[in-house]
């Protein structure tokens, strides 16, 4: 994450520690949306707690005996004995969103995550991350660290504002999912291609407006961000949320106190920044 004041927000979880689990099956959603869900292993000990909760994903990318060293929580300390191992056996890194999770699932407790992919892992085009997701297999392991939830489900009750390119759309999927059946706003969503605009549960009372790129190569957010800043701020209580490429949040948070949004009414997060790798 490059730029965020969601940590002022953040609900830890009460429990944080090294959760072992293995792959149990994969979907390709749409063109650039792969879910893989997980389960098995310590799932037991994973405690939902909606919205936009992320956790930090290890994938190992040889032995998977090499998740038995990683940490039970990742502060400085921690993250920097990680990058004292050799390149070679250290797990890939990332940070994803709960998509979904269910306490029955045919396997036991399941918990879904969804991931954009990019490039092709059979031309060696994909990265790490996307190539695990494109090519992993039931059974593969994995291990996460639960990190909570950024949107303070004690908002829920207000108006509500989401914007987000397609790296952001699993947590924005994840707080219309957990937003009261009575929550009121408005939910901006960029994906790359027409086939990307998946179903996603919301409130009656939360529009849905999907927003498809034109141009391929144009920045992603661009397009949510020319959307959503033509649109009045609504009156009374509202808190207003946007992650994606760090253009989009910085611009959305400067759109909406622009707008009269106090600014500790608005959450972002910048997740990556276009020319940097990610």
């Amino acid at each position: 994450m490059v730029q965020t004041n969601m940590k002022t927000t953040r609900v830890k979880p009460a429990v944080s520690t090294l959760t072992r689990l293995e792959v149990l099956r994969r979907e390709q959603l749409s063109p650039r949306f792969v879910r893989v869900t997980l389960g098995g292993g310590d799932i037991g000990a994973f405690t939902p707690m909606g919205f936009d909760q992320w956790f930090r994903l290890f994938i190992p990318t040889g032995d998977p005996d090499v998740l038995d060293r990683m940490p039970a929580r990742l502060d400085t300390k921690s993250y920097l004995r990680y990058l004292t191992m050799s390149r070679s056996t250290r797990p890939v890194l990332r940070n994803y969103t709960v998509r979904a999770f269910r306490e029955e699932g045919p396997d036991g407790p399941e918990l879904d995550v969804d991931l954009v992919v990019h490039g092709s892992a059979a031309d060696g085009t994909a990265g790490p991350a996307s190539t695990w997701a494109l090519t992993c297999h039931r059974g593969d392991r994995v291990a996460i660290i639960d990190e909570g939830v950024m949107f303070n489900p004690s908002w829920a009750d207000e108006q509500v504002l989401l914007v987000a390119d397609e790296s952001a759309v699993p947590a924005a999927a994840g707080i219309l999912a957990s937003l009261p059946a009575d929550a009121v706003g408005e939910a901006v969503l960029e994906v790359p291609t027409e086939g990307d605009r998946l179903p996603l549960e919301r409130p009656e009372g939360v529009r849905l407006t999907w927003i498809v790129r034109s141009d391929p190569s144009e920045r992603p957010g661009a397009a949510a961000f020319a959307e959503a800043s033509l649109r009045p701020v609504p009156d009374g209580p509202v808190v207003a949320w946007v992650a994606g490429e760090q253009s989009l949040p910085t611009g959305m948070r400067r759109e909406w106190v622009r707008g009269g949004i106090p600014k500790d009414r608005i959450l972002f997060c910048g997740y990556w920044k276009a020319g940097h790798a990610h």
